[in-house]
């Protein structure tokens, strides 16, 4: 099923509009281009919409937050969900400050969104609301209270939510996906959690009709990446080198690898 979602996205190159983060951003066009898919990027109100009308999916990242950014945001996510454009939301360090917290909820609230992904603190800070988080860490990893969370959460938002870790949580509300794989090494780089955003909207834009299975063979297609990244270094290599081998690594990944290399059990 994963060889075929991925297959999926080099034959139909959706067209992905990502509102990001300047630190992260140049990462995140190229993980787009290495999947097969194309990236565009607009913030500003007086295009966003309309751009985004024009687009397969959207992708909404919370990092670095300006008033202008946020308007745009609501823009494009009010034209997605007229135009039934999946929408991926990646709320970075939404504990962190109240215009963020503000920002997610009237982005969750009042729009479609197909996908939710952020790591435990941040699902956590989502789902009940809890201050403190210092910024895009984690406080707290997997288990069954993760699960239970976010399937609540899924329920709640109609939306799949996906939680990042040691082991990373897909779920549907019914359904859950544990995934293990990955390596520790994508925590040393700036960017790992917005380049899979990217993945995901890519892979649930090619595949529209099933945004579960899709988002678990994104997750799972990353990892395995990250593991590619990780075997291909030597002891002369670090963190730079790992990033580009890890983008590398998508390119190079077809239907097939993605479908004997992913480590998932489904719940």
């Amino acid at each position: 099923m994963f060889k075929e979602i991925f297959d999926n996205v080099r034959e139909k190159k959706p067209l992905i509009h990502s509102i990001t983060n300047y630190v992260t951003i140049n990462d995140c066009a190229n993980i787009v281009l290495a999947c097969g898919a194309s990236p565009i990027m607009a913030e500003s109100p007086d295009e966003s919409a309309q751009i985004t009308s024009l687009c397969d999916g959207l992708n909404l990242n919370m990092g670095m937050p300006t008033a202008q950014k946020t308007e745009a945001m609501l823009l494009s996510a009010r034209a997605a969900s007229r135009k039934n454009i999946p929408t991926v939301l990646d709320p970075v360090g939404v504990g962190a400050s109240s215009m963020r917290k503000n920002t997610a909820k009237l982005l969750i609230d009042g729009f479609d969104m197909a996908v939710i992904k952020g790591n435990s603190s941040e699902i956590k800070t989502l789902a009940l609301g809890i201050n403190g988080n210092r910024g895009v860490d984690a406080d707290f990893d997997g288990g069954e209270d993760v699960t239970a969370l976010a399937k609540s959460f899924a329920k709640r938002t109609k939306s799949v939510v996906v939680v990042t870790g040691a082991a990373d949580t897909v779920t549907d509300g019914e359904r859950v996906y544990l995934i293990r794989n990955g390596c520790e090494m994508m925590s040393r780089i700036t960017g790992s959690g917005c380049m899979l955003s990217r993945l995901i909207c890519a892979f649930v834009s090619a595949n529209p009709d099933n945004v579960l299975v899709s988002t678990a063979a994104a997750v799972c297609a990353m990892g395995l990446a990250g593991e590619t990244a990780f075997e291909r270094m030597n002891d002369k290599d670090g963190n730079a080198s790992f990033r580009n081998y890890l983008i590398d690594a998508v390119f190079n990944m077809d239907g097939d690898t993605l479908e004997k290399g992913a480590k998932y059990e489904i719940k």
